[in-house]
């Protein structure tokens, strides 16, 4: 049996290529999951427009994250924290504490889309990795300061 795949498929091919298949891994899994169509002109046709589809999608998203991006550039944070004696840092900021700064200022960010190699646990000014997008990252200025 011919199918146009949908996606890519891990040891059969790429989305939009045309493989041959054995009729019941066709007829009875690839069809039915949506993972692949019966490779016709009228099914090649319906691929066609589903990629111009999701490609302008990509093209949006891609833009409205490069525009978060931007906007989380020129932000600054600033994170209150107890000190002891010699400004030794109780606790420390974690990506969950950055994620409710972020939120604070109107930016849903979730916390593991927040690159943090380690909690911040001293006084300064650190430059924080979030990632936006699979290919986008921005970076915020994060001040640990005391109460």
């Amino acid at each position: 049996m011919k199918i146009i795949l949908r996606d890519k498929i891990e040891g059969l091919g790429e989305a939009g290529e045309t493989k041959n298949v054995k009729n019941g891994y066709g007829r009875n899994y690839l069809i039915p999951q949506g993972l692949a169509y019966p490779a016709t002109k009228s099914y090649l046709k319906v691929y066609e427009e589903e990629k111009t589809n999701r490609e302008k999608r990509e093209g949006r998203e891609l833009a409205k994250a490069q525009q978060l991006a931007n906007k989380l550039s020129n932000l600054s944070l600033e994170a209150t924290v107890q000190v002891g004696e010699d400004d030794k840092v109780f606790g420390a900021i974690t990506s969950a504490n950055i994620a409710e700064l972020l939120a604070a200022k109107g930016y849903e960010i979730d916390k593991r889309g927040i690159l943090l190699d380690e909690p911040l646990n001293a006084l300064g000014i650190y430059n924080v990795s979030i990632k936006i997008s699979s290919t986008i990252k921005a970076e915020v200025k994060v001040w640990v300061i005391k109460e």
